[in-house]
């Protein structure tokens, strides 16, 4: 699986937030609208969050040196969680907050038809942020579902965009639901539930960001067709086969493959070496990100374990 960084879809997803914040804001401003403030919040969160995704991938190519041998590509993983926590703590705690808040002591909206102006037009703007994420996104998902590709991509910063794009086209439609059931019945109190809905939704976001960019974080190994792709390419006449292997991502592009494997016992010391350069060579024919390579020869004395 391809590891572009979809900066792209990043830059999109800034500008239209950037933008999207500054209206909201004002239409907050204008009207009093709870929700309007939590979704205020939310586009300050995702701009911050967008320009957290940038600098990852700005810091993660920097060159390896004698205190991080591997590099700094796990930057990236880094950045993406940080990003998580605060969609959570700084989006969906303070909607839920205000919500409640507004739901005990609601506040009549002034000039409503002002705030749903905005939240129209802040639809439009994200639906072009999330297109552009989801053209990004189908290059390089291939034939996974959405679902699958969130829960297994490499590239942090993709998922990252999906849902953040996701849930604030979510949320803009219940902050308009909230304002406009509040101007048709003149209840503020759905205001204030649609501000609540909105902290739910992202605090599940959230959640599934945290959950996802961690795995990254730890460290994880190439999935399954990977992984086959790599033995098929390490077995060879000369190889009797692959006694065991190990494989993790020290970036979105740069996989670490360690690996012993079983050799004739025929062979010269000169045979073992070509044989160990061939197999590195077709290994980063078959698997580009594969950068770090470290095979082990040894004599087959029992079953292959792969991991």
């Amino acid at each position: 699986m391809s590891a572009g960084g979809g900066t792209r879809a990043i830059v999109a997803a800034l500008a239209a937030n950037a933008g999207i914040a500054l209206a909201k804001f004002g239409g907050f401003l204008f009207t009093g609208s709870s929700s309007m403030l939590a979704e205020s919040v939310h586009s300050l969160a995702d701009t911050s969050n967008q320009g957290l995704l940038l600098l990852g991938q700005k810091t993660s190519k920097r060159k390896a040196d004698e205190e991080h041998p591997f590099g700094y590509g796990r930057d990236r993983y880094f950045y993406s969680f940080v990003v998580a926590l605060m969609l959570f703590t700084l989006g969906s705690v303070f909607a839920l907050y205000e919500g409640v808040h507004k739901i005990g002591h609601p506040e009549p909206l002034d000039s409503a038809w002002v705030a749903v102006i905005i939240l129209l037009i802040a639809i439009g703007l994200e639906s072009y942020s999330f297109r552009t994420a989801i053209q990004e996104s189908r290059a390089i998902k291939g034939d996974l579902s959405w679902w699958q590709f969130i829960r297994q991509s490499k590239t942090p910063e993709l998922p990252v965009v999906l849902l953040e794009d996701l849930g604030a086209l979510v949320g803009l439609v219940l902050a308009l639901g909230g304002v406009g059931l509040t101007l048709l019945t003149g209840n503020a109190v759905f205001d204030g539930i649609g501000t609540v809905c909105i902290g739910v939704l992202m605090g599940v976001i959230a959640v599934v960001l945290i959950v996802e960019t961690k795995s990254l974080l730890i460290g994880e190994g190439a999935n399954r067709e990977v992984l086959d792709h790599i033995i098929g390419e390490l077995e060879s006449e000369r190889v009797e086969r692959v006694i065991h292997i190990r494989t993790q991502y020290l970036g979105p592009d740069e996989l670490l493959i360690a690996a012993k494997i079983g050799l004739a016992p025929s062979l010269s010391v000169a045979e073992v070496a070509a044989e160990i350069d061939g197999a590195e060579q077709r290994i980063r024919g078959k698997v580009p990100a594969a950068r770090l390579i470290y095979l082990e020869p040894d004599l087959d004395r029992g079953r292959a374990t792969t991991t």
